[in-house]
């Protein structure tokens, strides 16, 4: 009878066990798997894939989408991209915003969504980040996926004893083999992400891109925050770009930063060092990357509201300021689009042979005013030729 007994918890054991690895089996795979629609703008010219510019990253998890608004009128070249880091974002969100709006009518603008889509695919151990976040729109919930700051494991294996950076020859952690921001200009037969930014770097020289802006989310307890961070070649438009939105347009300043030469690896010092682009990178304060917080879910992400965050501010230990208002995601997609179109702006004054003229892009104050929601499209009531996944 004992034996019975034994076995029948043995049983229930297993049966419990299997369940529980059946459902977060199924859990990793619809994060994994799961596609974002993305309704591209009425003037748009055209998508491309990266491998089209590359092939290293062809059937890879980042031969991500490329959208391309080109206005036929001679002008300047811009490329945006999100997504490098998939636990940031607004990034996402912006460059998003942009597909399904943007009219270019004088030069190109071209976007990537997310740059690095394998980091969207894995959570970060032991923080119990969301798999996805919603934004709630006039016609239904639009769903992202969240993730980790480097790419999946799945993707990219082994990570090395130490991370060699190419060209440099610096030594960086191991884990930042799989960081996008560690390995640019990229490298031809490295691994995923040194292979994804090769691709871009390739991208950049083919469609004669005089500007690349790169967006990012970052803890209020980290230093570079709330900055524009620019290689030397762009540091005359990013220092009028910081005093225009500083007093005429954001509650909380944002500053520049020069990019540290020395520093190898990010956007912002090898675009501009390999390529004849300017290369900017911009940050935004997010309190769900803050080590300090308290539980982190969808709704921290996306309010941007923490006491313990708030606590930590009171007390000076912040490079943001932050209240009872926190930094709601509206917040953070608005400050990145509208830095971007004013970096536009204001190139156009210095570079005048760079020109880019667009239009249907909101402003700041109908961003904050009117939410994001009425600026992303429902997949469903277009026709099926203007839906991309990402």
């Amino acid at each position: 009878m004992r034996n019975l007994n034994i076995n029948t918890v043995k049983a229930i054991a297993v049966i419990i066990a299997a369940f529980c690895m059946g459902v977060s089996g199924y859990l990793f795979w619809e994060h994994r798997n799961y596609k974002e629609p993305v309704v591209v703008s009425e003037y748009i010219t055209e998508v491309k894939k990266l491998s089209d510019y590359s092939d290293v990253v062809k059937g890879t998890t980042n031969d991500c989408n490329v959208y391309i608004f080109d206005s036929g009128v001679e002008g300047g070249c811009m490329l945006i991209w999100g997504g490098t880091h998939a636990e940031e974002p607004a990034g996402v969100m912006a460059a998003n915003l942009l597909v399904e709006n943007l009219k270019v009518t004088q030069g190109k603008v071209i976007l990537i969504t997310r740059e690095n889509n394998s980091g969207s695919t894995v959570s970060r151990v032991g923080e119990a980040y969301p798999r996805f976040y919603s934004y709630q729109t006039p016609w239904g919930t639009k769903t992202w996926r969240f993730g980790d700051r480097h790419a999946n494991p799945l993707d990219s294996w082994p990570d090395p004893e130490v991370y060699i950076h190419y060209p440099s020859g610096q030594t960086l952690a191991n884990v930042d083999i799989r960081n996008t921001n560690r390995n640019w200009p990229g490298k031809e037969n490295g691994l995923l992400t040194e292979r994804t930014n090769y691709a871009v770097t390739q991208l950049i020289k083919a469609e004669g891109v005089d500007m690349t802006l790169d967006f990012h989310e970052a803890e209020l307890e980290y230093t570079v925050e709330n900055t524009i961070v620019v290689h030397e070649k762009g540091q005359a438009v990013a220092a009028m770009v910081s005093m225009m939105l500083t007093s005429q347009t954001f509650d909380v300043p944002i500053g520049m930063e020069f990019s540290p030469t020395a520093l190898h690896g990010l956007s912002h010092r090898e675009v501009g060092d390999h390529t004849d682009a300017a290369s900017y990178l911009v940050e935004v304060a997010e309190p769900m990357l803050d080590r300090i917080r308290g539980i982190t879910d969808e709704e921290l992400l996306m309010s941007g509201k923490d006491v313990f965050v708030i606590k930590a501010g009171e007390r000076g230990l912040l490079y943001a300021p932050i209240d009872e208002n926190g930094w709601p995601i509206d917040k953070r997609v608005a400050r990145h689009v509208t830095t971007a179109l004013t970096i536009m702006e204001v190139n156009n004054t210095v570079n005048p042979d760079q020109t880019i003229l667009i239009e249907n892009v909101p402003s700041y104050e109908e961003m904050m005013s009117n939410g994001l929601g009425i600026y992303y499209h429902n997949p469903l009531a277009v026709p099926a030729d203007r839906v991309y996944y990402d």
